[in-house]
């Protein structure tokens, strides 16, 4: 296996592992019934360094820990299959088209890219889990609302449910885009420094 691969596969050992660690942890900071999401910028620079199939496959762990952890338990007893969908969907997802925008950008402003993928994570995110409400829990989310006084369900799911979930992730995501730019440098830097070694070695050799 090339060198530079080896190096790839241990970098996304690292960020998986920060994943893991991150969401224990955010799943003691709660705000209502939900945990904040800590996770997110981990996602972004693991989809922005390493490409989109390494962002989702964080993403994807980030829902397996989500799962195992007990955070999604409130769902999990109204409907087990909807549960596993929604949280497993939401943040491959999240992770997948935070890579695909990066992609699309970076190689016209890489600053901008970073911090429309850092933006996209929790749009993603968030947009998945409202989704996933709407299918597969409508009624008993209906339920919720109106044992917190809200008389409309849309409101009660914007405003009530995921409001300031979806605000602390997106300002935290932004605010810390510059922190994203300056890790996927470096990390990109790193990698070109062993292909060029990697090449010059090859050039040795022939010589």
């Amino acid at each position: 296996m090339k060198k530079v691969n080896i190096q790839k596969l241990v970098l996304l050992g690292v960020l998986t592992a920060i994943v893991v660690v991150l969401q224990y942890l955010g799943s003691f900071i709660k705000f209502g019934p939900f945990s904040i999401s800590l996770v997110l910028i981990p996602i972004v620079v693991g989809a922005a360094l390493l490409g989109v199939k390494e962002g989702a496959w964080l993403g994807f762990i980030f829902g397996v820990i989500v799962l195992v952890s007990g955070d999604a338990a409130p769902f999990f007893t109204v409907n087990p299959v909807g549960t596993v969908v929604t949280v497993l969907l939401k943040g491959t997802l999240c992770g997948l088209c935070a890579g695909l925008v990066y992609k699309a950008i970076e190689k016209k402003n890489k600053y901008v890219g970073t911090v429309c993928a850092a933006i996209t994570a929790p749009i993603i995110n968030t947009g998945i889990f409202l989704l996933g409400c709407l299918v597969f829990f409508l009624p008993t989310i209906r339920q919720w609302g109106a044992a917190n006084g809200f008389e409309s369900v849309g409101k009660y799911m914007i405003i009530g449910f995921v409001g300031f979930n979806f605000l602390f992730e997106l300002l935290v995501n932004v605010a810390l885009s510059p922190v994203i730019v300056r890790i996927v440098d470096l990390g990109k830097s790193s990698r070109l420094n062993e292909k060029a070694k990697k090449a010059a070695a090859e050039t040795d050799d022939k010589q």
